[in-house]
């Protein structure tokens, strides 16, 4: 049983060190150590040997279980660290190839406009207020002294939800909606960023744009402080050689009503084919306060007064950046945007 057991030993290593995965070496130990294994045939035979000779027999058979364990694991042990080796040489990357950049974001150039226009108007001692897209006739159209039947809607073709509901077609509405909130306290003085949305499009003209709407409404409020503040305006966001001048215009909620225009960015006021030799281009609308529109607001006209202007966000990146049709603002083609 002794020579059984030592060739057992020596055919168990031989077929260890012959293993090259892991699967192997797990037939391996199965077939000489397993509960059905040869070992255990052997030592079935125990039974036939004399007292003396079983704890001889036992004491070896534990001595080769133990050193098959010992070389079982080391062998596992290699073979496992092959097998890492070969797969992170699968896995390498070569840091000699060139890298593929990260492509980087920027802010789109109207979005890069409104920050300026707010920056501004906050720099002015302005705030900024929001109002719903989504407008009621009332406020987008008969607070601000436009009842139904006055022709100045021709001049706004809207998109009605319903008879009282529309995209609202300017960011006027949150003026009343302003008024109306903080009645009868003031001074107010804010700036209304927003979407606006017409039924036009064209090269100059889009069905939805962006405008950003001021009020100020306190005592003693003069068309020459309307002029100083949008000439303030004109210097900071076009360059502090900047001219202005404005030109009698109507506007329901305003009167007088103003038409603001800067000298020519292109031709600083000599006269070219983009001012159409003018030397001044409009930039925005504007006036003092209508007092129909106060006193619908919840004020006193003969108490305070106010001015509002509204400008196009678009119309100021197109002069500002020299971009000469609007739609490419919304195509958005990757090296147009590049450009800002």
């Amino acid at each position: 049983m002794q020579e059984q057991l030592r060739a057992l030993q020596q055919k168990a290593e031989g077929d260890l060190l012959k293993c090259t995965t892991l699967e192997e070496l797990n037939e391996v130990r199965i077939r000489y150590m397993g509960k059905k294994g040869e070992l255990t045939q052997i030592l079935r035979g125990m039974g036939k040997l004399s007292k003396e000779e079983r704890p001889i027999i036992g004491s070896l058979a534990n001595e080769i279980r133990d050193e098959f364990d010992e070389k079982l694991a080391h062998i596992t042990k290699q073979i496992k660290a092959q097998e890492l080796e070969q797969r992170l040489e699968k896995e390498s990357i070569d840091i000699t190839l060139p890298g593929i950049a990260p492509e980087k974001g920027r802010k789109h150039p109207l979005t890069q406009i409104i920050e300026e226009i707010e920056e501004i108007f906050l720099g002015l001692g302005f705030t900024i207020e929001e109002g719903p897209e989504i407008e009621l006739d009332h406020y987008n159209f008969e607070a601000l002294n436009i009842p139904k039947d006055h022709p100045a809607r021709d001049m706004q073709d809207s998109f009605y939800i319903t008879p009282e509901v529309l995209l609202r077609t300017h960011t006027s509405p949150v003026q009343a909606r302003t008024m109306e909130k903080m009645k009868p306290q003031y001074p107010i003085k804010i700036i209304v960023p927003g979407k606006v949305y017409r039924r036009d499009d064209d090269a100059t003209h889009s069905p939805m744009f962006h405008q950003v709407e001021g009020l100020v409404i306190d005592k003693n409020i003069r068309f020459s402080d309307l002029k100083g503040t949008l000439l303030s305006f004109a210097q900071q966001m076009f360059g502090p050689k900047q001219r202005i001048r404005l030109r009698p215009s109507f506007f329901p909620f305003t009167e007088p009503s103003a038409e603001v225009d800067i000298s020519c960015v292109i031709c600083n006021g000599k006269g070219c084919r983009t001012c159409q030799n003018t030397g001044w281009l409009e930039i925005l609308g504007s006036g003092i306060v209508h007092p129909n529109v106060l006193e619908m607001g919840g004020y006193n006209p003969e108490e305070v007064t106010g001015f509002a202007f509204g400008m196009g966000v678009e119309r100021i990146a197109m002069l500002k950046y020299g971009i000469d049709d609007m739609r490419l603002l919304y195509e958005n083609d990757v090296r147009f945007l590049r450009q800002f």
